[in-house]
Parts: C-alpha cells; structure tokens; sequence
C-alpha cells in the first residue's frame, strides 16, 4: 500500500468499469442529442476528470463551459446546506440544451439550488448527467438524466473526486 492509497477502505469502481460505463453515457447522450446545439457544464473541480473521459465518447458536436460551486467548507464531509458560486458561466444559455456534467449527487441541495437559477436563464433544456448518484442521502429530489453508478452512503473519492483536497489523481473511485 503506497501513501497515497493508505487511507483507502476498497475500491468501489476500477478504472476499467468507469470508462465502460462512461462510453456507454456518451454514447446516449450523443444519440439524445443528434441535431441539437449540446452545451455542456462542468461543475468543477470535481466533474473535470469525468468531463474529459466523456466528452471524447460524445460523437456529435458541443460547446463547453464551466462553473464552481461549493456547499462543503474546507475538511467537512457534509453539505452545509447553503450553496455558493465560486465561478460562474462565461457563455449566455438562452435557448440552448445544457448538461450539467458532475461528478456526485448526495443530498441535492447543491444542484437543486443550481437547476432553479440556471431555469431563470431560459435554457431550451436543462438536463443532469452525474457520474455517481447517492440515492440515500437525498434529502431534495432532484432529476438525474443520465447517471454513471449509484452508490452506498460512503464518502468516495478518486477519478477527480477528492477526499480534503487528495486523491483526484486515482483513475478508479474508493471509499476512504
């Protein structure tokens, strides 16, 4: 065991089950998409990892745009329930189909906050695709168009989802 993966409990996901699955997103999202203008957000920093697999695996054209959100302080494992936008969108979204790309769902807070104000910019469509969903842990419904895996109530990192700022690097998900 090396130092960086001595505070890893399993592996939940390998590297070869992620890119398997985010083929397979990619390739529906590229089907439900055909003909339309794709703009795809990624809510950083966490969703970078899974952005850059899918949107290689997305066959159609799309625009791309970023934002950073934060309901979490610095070391919490829990959401403190009042999100906050770090980096806003550069690109207008009226009338366009727009991805939000993430990397976790858990209580909704966070993304329930962050559909109802980007609804108020009249995007033709507003859709989510999130690599993990943690059903559990919801405490507002939030829609999920397109998931990667749904998980158990563990605090997960690896593949661009960090544990105090570490373990984005791993190219598989671990519980910590």
């Amino acid at each position: 065991m090396t130092e960086l993966t001595a505070k890893l409990k399993r592996i939940l996901f390998t590297e070869a089950q992620i890119q398997a699955r985010v083929a397979e997103l990619g390739a529906r999202i590229s089907r439900d998409y055909a003909g339309k203008d794709l703009l795809l957000v990624c809510i950083l920093r966490g969703g970078v990892v899974f952005l850059a697999d899918l949107m290689r695996h997305i066959t159609i054209p799309c625009y791309l745009d970023f934002m950073a959100v934060t309901s979490y302080g610095v070391g919490a494992r829990e959401s403190n329930r009042s999100p906050r936008i770090l980096m806003d969108l550069r690109e207008d979204i009226v009338g366009r189909n727009v991805l939000l790309v993430e990397d976790i769902v858990d209580s909704g807070y966070t993304f329930d906050h962050l559909l109802q104000l980007l609804r108020t910019r009249e995007p033709a469509s507003l859709k989510v695709c999130a690599l993990l969903n943690k059903p559990s842990r919801r405490e507002v419904q939030v829609p999920i168009d397109y998931v990667g895996f749904n998980i158990p109530d563990e605090y997960v990192c690896g593949y661009g989802i960090d544990a105090d700022e570490l373990y984005r690097n791993l190219p598989y998900i671990a519980a910590v």
